[in-house]
C-alpha cells in the first residue's frame, strides 16, 4: 500500500508526482484507487498487475506514457464509485447502453497535471 513501491518504476514518476500534488493524497494510495476492496479480487488484481508490471518492465514492452488497460479502468472506475457513489447516484445514468464514466471527466484526478 506504500506509493513509493510503484514509484519503482521511472514510468510512474509522473503519475506518483500527480497523485503527490493532488487532492485525492490525504485520502487514498495507489491501491485504494488501482484495486477493489473486496476479497479475495484485491488480491487477484494485485497479482495479475504484479506479474504484468513484471514482464512489461522486463521485457521492456510497455507504451510511453504508460496507459491504463480496460480491466484496470474498470477497477478505477469501481473505486470511483467505491468512495463517491452517493454523491454521483443523481447524475448517474445506469439504464443507457454505456453507464456514467467518472473517468471520461476525471481522468486526472488521482494524478493532478
Amino acid at each position: 500500500d506504500n506509493p513509493a513501491a510503484c514509484v519503482n518504476c521511472h514510468v510512474m514518476q509522473e503519475m506518483y508526482d500527480g497523485w503527490h500534488k493532488g487532492s485525492h493524497k490525504a485520502v487514498a494510495t495507489c491501491n485504494d484507487c488501482h484495486t477493489p476492496h473486496t476479497f479475495p479480487e484485491k488480491y487477484l488484481i494485485k497479482g495479475l498487475n504484479g506479474w504484468n508490471h513484471s514482464v512489461a518492465f522486463t521485457l521492456n514492452n510497455f507504451p510511453e506514457p504508460i496507459r491504463i488497460t480496460k480491466l484496470n479502468r474498470e477497477v478505477a472506475q469501481g473505486s470511483c464509485l467505491y468512495c463517491h457513489g452517493a454523491l454521483v447516484t443523481a447524475i448517474s445514468h445506469p439504464q443507457d447502453a454505456s453507464p456514467t464514466d467518472c473517468l471520461t471527466c476525471h481522468a486526472g484526478v488521482g494524478h493532478s497535471r
